[in-house]
């Protein structure tokens, strides 16, 4: 993450004073982080998606923009809720995919090992659904997928943004991603 972190922090602070072009300044400065952020989250749902990079930023943008209650603290608690309305934007187009799916006649992506069809778009929907069940259980380790997994965050940062220590940081994602396995694995095992 390039840009010097008391710039990016000075101009949110001037966001939530009312500058309206302060969040235009951030997205100017940090959009190579924003676009590599949103790639890497597409090439996680790579089947069947139809959206870009481009457009998935512009969608975050655009959402973050009209959300006159933002308070965003500092840089990386800017791409924390960046990464989280990328998030929200993929699931809405992988729940509207669904729809079509439905009837719209768009082809599955792969098949499991026992002949069934299951498509990225269901894997995208049904993680949201576990993690929402880990957020139920434990906010702080929900927290720490949302900013590992989905804004790309390393353990310094993510330790730093939630003021944990990284040891900490680390034995949480660990429990997480059992957690959500278990999860997932669960969705998808017949009963």
């Amino acid at each position: 993450m390039n840009p010097e972190p008391g710039d990016i922090t000075e101009m949110l602070a001037r966001s939530r004073q009312g500058d309206p072009a302060a969040l235009d300044q951030v997205f100017a400065r940090v959009h190579a982080e924003v676009h590599r952020i949103a790639h890497l989250q597409l090439l996680r749902v790579k089947g069947g998606n139809t959206l870009t990079t481009t457009a998935v930023v512009n969608e975050a943008y655009l959402k973050l923009a009209r959300a006159p209650e933002l308070a965003v603290e500092d840089r990386e608690h800017f791409f924390a809720i960046a990464a989280l309305a990328m998030r929200q934007i993929l699931l809405n187009h992988a729940r509207s995919r669904r729809a079509q799916k439905r009837g719209g006649g768009v082809s599955p992506v792969w098949r499991t090992e026992d002949g069934t069809v299951e498509s990225k778009i269901d894997q995208v929907i049904e993680l949201d659904a576990a993690l929402e069940r880990l957020r139920e259980k434990d906010e702080r380790m929900a927290r720490i997928v949302d900013l590992r997994y989905f804004a790309g965050l390393t353990v310094e940062e993510t330790a730093t943004l939630l003021g944990l220590a990284d040891r900490t940081v680390r034995r949480d994602w660990r429990v997480a991603r059992a957690f959500l396995y278990r999860e997932l694995m669960s969705a998808t095992s017949p009963e």
